[in-house]
């Protein structure tokens, strides 16, 4: 497909970066040379400085040498947003280790899948999870060392002291001295500051294992470079013109341990020796408002999710929102009453983009300053080229508009799915990333997702498959057949509604079904809607087809 999108570009938008070969680390290196006093982390009002991050992460990094990690070693997180996420990140990296994220929300199911199967040898959590990750050890034969931490670490002097006095008991658990455990704290205290780098070849390395959903249910590793990575941090560096290096504050209420806000607002904002806000509970309305109104952020990446909530807020107008500046949207469509009325709030500019884990995330985004389409999803960023390929045939490539599979090819792509051959080759065909996401490009190169072949559904900005949640609801007594689909949700974007036929002579209820669930999947994928039926819609060969059961729905929202 001819980059036409190329020619829209604004002004200062380069079509081509180059990118330095150098580890992910390189950029904390290069913030904390030439802005060693500027703040890099806002935690509760607790700041630190580049030079102080940069002194930490190396200390860290010593203390996990003297556990064992070196170069391919699997070092797990199971953290919020607080500064050890962040310290502990760059520190496995500055010892060429993987980092393998996790969702802190994840049951003890869901961690054991992804923690058994990346090889996890050491495991920084939390002491409010510990419990999660204790009764998993049994589970994890290559487990070592499990490094544990408190929200109060992330704190300094009185700070911490007080927050251990006054909320101890509210925000931590403390883990008992006998259990066998190393304390944060502790390691970072007595670790050297001189470490060196360890020596990384940037295009094969790999920096990260992002887990993300499958057709099986089960959450695959996505494989990125520590190339991927820096590559798709300069990207969206570009695609925001007008940042101030050592000047941008940065809003991360988006998880860390998601790639969006992994890439979008720490590794970005890294690149850009910006202040990080680490905002913990995005759910908590009120202090996220006291907080912008606190920190005056320059850039907010959010998802629709988000801002719809804070813009329902009955006393949004007592806080200062005119700092922000620039916003992405992404992982869900942005209602264009939602952009209008946050742009009349704030003042700023908010676009809506796309990507996905495997793409480090970022591909498309429309301009900042420039011509932006609602209902697209804008144009391919720097260096990211599109093809669209038949549906049935990918081997056949489809001429503009479409519609067609979205294929893309560029330095953020993935290396393919960890210890599954098979699915990478399936996914990545002659270099090319075959999204599974069905799109239109228009005659100036703008992007619009049409459809989802894998049937995705989108909860607020999280990845849910309907396979994953019909394992559960299969493992119930009383079910015979379960499906799953999404449906417009005015509050989330889409919930899970789940469609299922009992077995002969039992009855059960929805508040039944969903407490079976709560106690086995992350609260975002339990379903929030139940429908009984007698039968579910198959084709010949006994497949059930979710689509009806989505067609149903639009019909009903029609009616």
């Amino acid at each position: 497909m001819e980059a036409i999108w190329l020619k829209n570009y604004p002004p200062g938008i380069p079509h081509s970066i180059e990118y330095p070969l150098v580890p992910v680390t390189a950029m904390l290196d290069e913030a904390a040379s030439r802005y060693p006093s500027a703040p890099a982390m806002d935690f509760q009002g607790a700041r630190t400085t580049y030079s102080q991050l940069k002194q930490t992460v190396d200390r860290f990094a010593s203390a996990l040498a003297s556990l064992g990690v070196s170069k391919g070693t699997r070092v797990g997180l199971i953290l919020p947003n607080v500064p050890q996420n962040v310290i502990a990140y760059y520190a496995a990296m500055r010892l060429g280790a993987i980092v393998v994220e996790n969702n802190p929300m994840y049951t003890e199911r869901e961690l054991a899948h992804q923690l058994d199967d990346a090889g996890v040898e050491v495991l920084v959590t939390l002491d409010l999870f510990y419990d999660k990750v204790k009764a998993l050890r049994p589970e994890l034969p290559k487990l070592r060392e499990v490094v544990v931490t408190d929200v109060f670490d992330g704190l300094q002097g009185l700070k911490a002291k007080l927050g251990r006095l006054l909320k101890g008991k509210e925000l931590s658990k403390p883990v008992p001295a006998s259990e066998p455990v190393k304390q944060f704290r502790d390691l970072v205290k007595n670790g050297s500051p001189n470490i060196a780098q360890a020596n990384i070849n940037p295009k094969e390395d790999l920096a990260l294992l992002q887990y993300t959903g499958g057709t099986t249910g089960l959450s695959k590793g996505v494989m990125l470079t520590h190339y991927n990575l820096v590559a798709n941090a300069h990207m969206l560096k570009a695609w925001l013109p007008g940042t101030q290096p050592g000047r941008e504050v940065i809003v991360c209420a988006l998880p860390i341990f998601h790639s969006y806000g992994q890439t979008v607002c720490m590794n970005v904002g890294i690149l850009l020796a910006g202040m990080l806000v680490l905002v913990p509970n995005p759910r908590d309305l009120d202090g996220l408002l006291k907080t912008i109104d606190r920190t005056k952020p320059t850039l907010f990446p959010g998802v629709p999710t988000l801002y719809i909530n804070l813009l329902a807020h009955p006393e949004i107008g007592k806080y200062d929102m005119k700092s922000i500046r620039a916003c992405v949207s992404g992982a869900a469509p942005l209602p264009i009453d939602v952009q209008e009325e946050w742009e009349r709030v704030t003042g700023g500019k908010i676009v809506e983009g796309y990507g996905l884990s495997e793409t480090s995330p970022s591909t498309h985004a429309n301009p900042i300053e420039g011509k932006r389409k609602i209902g697209t999803i804008g144009l391919p960023m720097p260096d990211t080229r599109c093809k669209l390929v038949d549906v049935n045939d990918p081997t056949k490539e489809i001429e503009a508009p479409g519609p067609g599979e979205l294929c893309i090819k560029g330095p953020q792509v993935m290396q393919g799915y960890w210890n599954r051959p098979e699915e990478t080759a399936e996914t990545i065909r002659g270099g090319w990333l075959h999204t599974g996401d069905i799109a239109e490009v228009d005659d100036e190169g703008y992007f619009k997702i049409v459809d989802r072949k894998k049937e995705m559904i989108i909860v607020g900005g999280f990845n849910v498959y309907p396979r994953d949640v019909e394992e559960v609801l299969f493992q119930h007594p009383k079910i015979q057949e379960a499906a799953v689909a999404g449906i417009p949700s005015k509050k989330s974007g889409e919930m899970v509604k789940a469609y299922i036929v009992l077995k002969p002579g039992e009855t059960a209820t929805e508040d039944e079904i969903e407490a079976f669930c709560r106690e086995r999947l992350t609260a975002y994928k339990v379903p929030k809607a139940f429908e009984f039926r007698a039968e579910l819609p198959k084709t010949m060969i006994g497949k059930v087809l979710r689509r009806v059961l989505v067609e149903e729905e639009k019909a009903k929202a029609g009616g």
